[in-house]
């Protein structure tokens, strides 16, 4: 007579257990980014294999815990598409010469007198254009720092510009990881985040504009060696036809988020109008446009600021920020659907009991992430999906979360000296991240007024408030957990 085995309940997990999880977590990105500079991908797959293994000791089956695996990913998978088709955007807008000429108009605003607000600007067309903070600072930000050094202007105060200018662009342009990613965990579309954004970001930008405009009246008289700049603009142009009309394909997205249209749509209307325009001024051929949108633009003009600025984009080089989402969302669906994650979260939800804290926890836990796991992507997407379900709970919109995320983990990830980013701006701008952190205001600024504006309830919006918009649904599995 054969036993029937009695199948084991699962439990809810301790503190500790949970703890445990994210501390393992921590440890093994920490160690692996800061100590031995690896891509975080496989310190990810190591933290999900133990989360794995707590939630095995909690009673959990591996069907429940695979199932969890593939719940998470199916959260970003709106995300996963839309970086995909990101990617397709960016190596067209390159070949076209659409972001070839944004970049063209954005150096022609270099004066001596405004040096401070231009480049603030200049970096932000560019990262605009192009999406990327890192490629921005680490091409047109290097030549601004020569010009800086030739003006006589204290180069943390110019890297201070560069990266505040930069990292706005990240952290609004449509073609940013980080402003698809940040959408993607909390629940809402990527163009209802952007324009939301809007409502603090604008506030903080002119602040910072009038800023950087007293400081550089103090310059006014200086003599500028644009030498960098004329190199990096005659190489453009004797590369590209540079025209107007390849502005058109921007617009067309910008006019697509006004008209609340879905983003792969939106996205593929600037692809198409890239593709016609890129054939019709550049010359391209399908076969230009194609290869492109695969394996992105190789840009060889012989200038090395342009040629590495300019080599960009393509389905797939988006392949490492995808792979990175896919696994972050394994770690996250095993953290929440066994419980780890919802014990730790009502632990700390008793220090927020009102929306100003809530949304100040949410950034102070993106903070603590960017210097715990010193990657700029980790500090979206675990206070993501900590907080998703407090959200819905309390009926606050997707777009709140989503903008606390960009408000804190994307802009304070350039303030500390050891996260990949902090590491990466010094080593291209030849200034500590210490010294120039006073002259970011951007970045800094950027989370007091998302927390103060929300204070005020200009950033508080409950779901019912705005039905109109995208909200991803939650894809909730209860298990009943004995105590």
């Amino acid at each position: 007579m054969s036993k029937e085995v009695k199948k084991r309940t699962p439990r809810a997990p301790k503190i500790w257990e949970a703890l445990l999880s994210f501390v393992v977590l921590i440890a093994v990105m920490s160690v692996g980014i800061a100590v031995f500079k690896v891509d975080p991908h496989i310190p990810m797959i190591i933290g999900t294999a133990f989360a794995a293994i707590m939630a095995l000791w909690l009673g959990f089956d591996w069907k429940y815990i695979e199932k969890s695996m593939f719940d998470g990913i199916y959260q970003a998978l709106q995300a996963v598409l839309i970086l995909a088709v990101i990617g397709v955007l960016i190596g067209v807008w390159l070949v076209a010469g659409v972001v070839p000429t944004m970049i063209y108009y954005g150096l022609q605003i270099i004066t001596p007198s405004l040096f401070l607000v231009a480049s603030l600007l200049t970096c932000s067309i560019t990262s605009l254009a192009t999406g990327t903070s890192w490629g921005t600072c680490g091409t047109i930000g290097i030549a601004l720092m020569g010009v800086a050094s030739g003006l006589g202007i204290p180069l943390p105060m110019a890297a201070g510009a560069i990266i505040s200018g930069a990292y706005f662009g990240d952290k609004m342009s449509p073609l940013s990881d980080t402003t698809n990613l940040a959408p993607a965990m909390a629940g809402t579309d990527v163009f209802t985040h952007v324009k939301f954004m809007l409502r603090s970001t604008i506030p903080v930008y002119t602040i910072v504009i009038i800023i950087y405009l007293i400081l550089g009246f103090r310059f006014a008289r200086g003599n500028m060696d644009v030498s960098n700049l004329v190199i990096i603009t005659e190489g453009i142009r004797d590369n590209f036809v540079i025209s107007p009309v390849l502005l058109i394909p921007p617009l067309v997205v910008i006019l697509s988020i006004a008209k609340k249209m879905p983003a792969i749509p939106g996205i593929f209307l600037g692809i198409i109008s890239g593709g016609i325009l890129g054939a019709l001024v550049q010359g391209n051929n399908f076969g230009h446009l194609l290869s492109s949108a695969y394996s992105g633009f190789v840009c060889e003009t012989g200038v090395p600021a342009i040629d590495e600025l300019l080599t960009a984009g393509g389905l797939e080089n988006m392949m490492f920020s995808i792979s990175l989402t896919i696994l972050a969302m394994t770690f996250g669906g095993i953290m929440e659907k066994t419980g780890q994650l919802e014990v730790l979260v009502n632990q700390l939800i008793k220090l927020a009991r009102g929306n100003t804290s809530l949304v100040g926890l949410t950034m102070l836990t993106c903070v603590a992430s960017n210097a715990t796991m010193p990657e700029q992507y980790i500090s979206l997407v675990v206070p993501g999906r900590m907080y998703n379900s407090t959200y819905r709970r309390r009926n606050l919109h997707p777009k709140m979360l989503s903008n606390a995320l960009e408000g804190s983990g994307t802009v304070t990830s350039a303030l500390i000296p050891w996260n990949t980013c902090g590491v990466f701006l010094t080593g291209v701008l030849g200034v500590s991240t210490l010294e120039y952190l006073p002259w970011a205001f951007f970045n800094y600024l950027m989370p007091i007024a998302v927390l103060f504006m929300t204070a005020l309830g200009l950033l508080t919006v409950k779901t019912t408030d705005d039905p109109g918009t995208i909200i991803t649904p939650d894809t909730d599995d209860p298990v009943k957990l004995s105590a």
